[in-house]
């Protein structure tokens, strides 16, 4: 079967799968309020809430209790109270390999909220903040939770009524069978350092030194390697750390160089080369230099951008590459690339670039060249994350420290990946005879694209698997080490590591992170760690929400890029000793 539309098609589905992993599940939120308010009366108001198709919610009350529920809290604030809160009635969702439906809220529904105001409010606008928290999943797996940040403008005096304009949506809200919502209490403010009032004893971060950090599962050797490593003192070094310019610039460039090697992309040349009408499909030497030119600059262009803006946005490249969908896609892309290195089916490059190149023939097109090695980079991303992940650290660091060239360096990894293949593209004009040796190699290389099918088709499983966790389990094992000398609070197991003068780990944590789990059953089960961290003072700090306070600060504060996460600390007045 000859099909070029195949391959596009698996091109466009790693692109989709991909981008729809990456991009964070939040809800549209929009509040409404349906007249004016006067002191010492009430006033209803809505909350309405979009989720992207496919999606759903956790209704306020889940039938699994390990199910995080949708909240809507307030906190005090003179003037105004929420009486009550409605929410939407649930809808049963049969998720697969659960025997009871769950209790969800579909895509758009509305919250409806009762104000009542004191009487002694004085007129005005007045700004009533909330917390809506939820949990949005798909029929596969759920996703971390999210906290969002609401608020109503109430027009307290004798403004005219908006009676008559409210929405429809009112009179659908069950008035009356609502519940009184829960006073949040505003968290205490993170603080790097002293209060900015009169000088206290409270310890805080500044009194400790970061001595070590580390993240994710890690064996008992590993994390017994770790805690031993920062107790001598042993910091690992960067590949870059303790060399002048000219050699990292040479690293980085040879680093580029090397990454044609991967198993993702050095079975991938002839075929690309064919793909582009490089090669031998060129025509010339010098036709075929130009379009390999081309191909390998869009590959650098594709990693300086992207390191550019990873850098500029303070995040982190290694997501791609810990999307379980994007790794599936890779997979399925190279299982279908390996059955036609078998000859299973056969994918028509010859007529895919004579149909979009310039001028017809068997010449390639410069357009079809630098889109292709554009989609080349991305899936050879797979392989490359971990070496294109140390360049983009060392030049945010660079970056930070003011050195502005340091954006540079992304782009130069991808010029030095991109120098063979205009030597490809002019070398490969003239091909040895064909024969039975072809065939042999082609197989050769359909076994390794196989195999790299095969892993990171493995690895998507992982990391889906890494996503089914009972919160409530996370929760029991949590507890269970708080019984056994662990504390809660950073703060205060800070101010008993400085009272007795001993180092701190800190275990950053959340209920949707399976690892964290793994950790606490496994490792951290064991006798030997348990042993290892008897002078500690152990902290479990639970960083449910990542991306705001004060887990984002702490975060932040360890350079902690996901959950779990490993930091030593040692009393400033400790050092040396």
């Amino acid at each position: 079967m000859k099909t070029v539309g195949a391959a596009l098609a698996l091109l466009l589905l790693t692109a989709n799968l991909a981008g729809a992993q990456l991009r964070v599940v939040k809800a549209d939120l929009a509040t409404d309020v349906e007249t004016a308010a006067r002191a010492g009366g009430r006033v209803r108001a809505l909350l309405r809430v979009s989720v992207p198709e496919g999606y759903h919610l956790q209704s306020n009350a889940p039938r699994d209790p390990s199910l995080i529920p949708t909240t809507l809290t307030f906190s005090p604030l003179p003037g105004i109270r929420a009486t009550e809160v409605v929410f939407p009635k649930a809808t049963d969702f049969k998720l697969q390999g659960q025997s009871e439906p769950l209790a969800v809220f579909e895509r758009q529904f509305v919250i409806g909220v009762h104000f009542t105001v004191a009487k002694d409010a004085a007129p005005g606008d007045l700004d009533v903040p909330a917390r809506f928290r939820y949990q949005a999943c798909n029929d596969v797996l759920c996703f971390a939770p999210v906290t969002a940040e609401v608020r109503w403008t109430l027009h307290i005096g004798g403004g005219a009524s908006r009676a008559g304009q409210a929405s429809p949506e009112y009179k659908e809200i069950a008035w009356g069978s609502g519940v009184v919502p829960p006073i949040e209490e505003a968290p205490p403010a993170f603080t790097a350092g002293p209060p900015a009032a009169a000088p206290s004893a409270r310890i805080t971060l500044d009194d400790f030194e970061i001595v070590a950090s580390t993240g994710g599962y890690l064996p008992t050797t590993d994390f017994l390697a770790f805690v031993k490593n920062a107790e001598q003192g042993v910091k690992e070094q960067g590949l870059f750390e303790g060399r002048g310019p000219l050699a990292i610039l040479l690293l980085v460039f040879l680093g580029g160089l090397a990454l044609n090697l991967t198993p993702c992309v050095l079975p991938m040349i002839p075929i690309n080369l064919a793909i582009i009408g490089a090669g031998s499909k060129a025509g010339s030497r010098s036709r075929g230099f130009v379009l390999g030119a081309v191909y390998g600059a869009a590959m650098a262009v594709v990693y300086g951008v992207l390191g550019v803006v990873v850098i500029l946005t303070a995040g982190t490249f290694g997501t791609i590459n810990a999307s379980p969908w994007f790794n599936v896609a890779i997979a399925l892309v190279f299982a279908v690339l390996a059955l036609a290195m078998f000859d299973v089916f056969t994918i028509d490059f010859s007529r895919f670039s004579s149909s979009i190149g310039a001028g017809g023939g068997s010449r390639g097109s410069l357009a079809l060249a630098f889109g292709m090695g554009a989609i080349a980079a991305l899936l050879a991303g797979a392989c490359v994350a971990p070496v294109v992940i140390q360049v983009v650290l060392f030049s945010s660091d660079l970056y930070a420290q003011g050195t502005v060239v340091a954006l540079g360096l992304p782009f130069l990894l991808g010029i030095g990946m991109a120098i063979p293949w205009p030597i490809a593209g002019a070398g490969l004009t003239a091909l040895p005879r064909p024969g039975a040796w072809m065939v042999r190699v082609k197989q050769a290389f359909g076994v390794v694209i196989l195999a790299t099918a095969g892993y990171y088709g493995y690895l998507g499983y992982t990391l889906f698997a890494d996503r089914w966790v009972d919160a409530g389990e996370v929760t029991s094992s949590v507890e269970a080490m708080l019984q056994d000398g662990w504390h809660a609070s950073l703060d205060e197991g800070l101010a008993v590591a400085q009272r007795e003068g001993k180092p701190v780990l800190v275990d950053l944590w959340a209920t949707w992170c399976k690892n964290c789990l793994t950790m606490d059953k496994t490792t951290l089960a064991d006798p030997t760690v348990k042993s290892a961290l008897d002078g500690y003072v152990k902290v479990k700090f639970q960083a449910e929400q990542p991306d705001e306070p004060p887990a984002r600060e702490v975060m932040e504060r360890f350079k902690a890029i996901g959950l779990p996460t490993y930091v030593i600390l040692r009393p400033v007045a400790a050092r040396g000793e």
